[in-house]
């Protein structure tokens, strides 16, 4: 892939995270947590490939939660602690908020979220240095 198109196709992963970033916030207005904190997760996925896309040129689509995370660290680098953390929290909520009939917690959905926010901000401010 070329840098425009992994620019492009970085800030199409961007425009999704943000839709489902925003879509997670509403819902958890109208506390409906496991939803929320799935959206969120799709919405930490999409920051990760965009982040990946504009670091490397690259991104994999593997359903394998350590590899997403894998990817974002060698993305970042040691710089990127504190986001490599908020996507293994949100890894960490996808089977109860995808696949498991129990409900989550505004706790989890509120933490969702601001992992996800977290996500967003430094892709986008990464997307500002391409």
């Amino acid at each position: 892939m070329t840098a425009p198109e992994s620019r492009g196709k970085a800030r199409s992963h961007l425009r999704v995270a943000k839709e489902y970033l925003e879509a997670a916030r509403q819902v958890v207005e109208v506390e409906r947590h496991s939803p929320a904190v799935s959206l969120a997760i799709t919405s930490g996925i999409n920051a990760k490939d965009a982040i990946c896309l504009m670091r490397t040129g690259k991104t994999s689509k593997s359903d394998n939660h350590a590899t997403a995370v894998r990817e974002l660290s060698a993305a970042l680098g040691p710089a990127g602690k504190s986001e490599v953390a908020a996507l293994k929290e949100l890894m960490g909520y996808k089977n109860a908020a995808q696949y498991d009939a129990a409900r989550l917690t505004s706790t989890a959905s509120t933490a969702a979220v601001r992992r996800a926010e977290r996500l967003v901000t430094t892709a986008e401010f990464i997307a500002t240095e391409v």
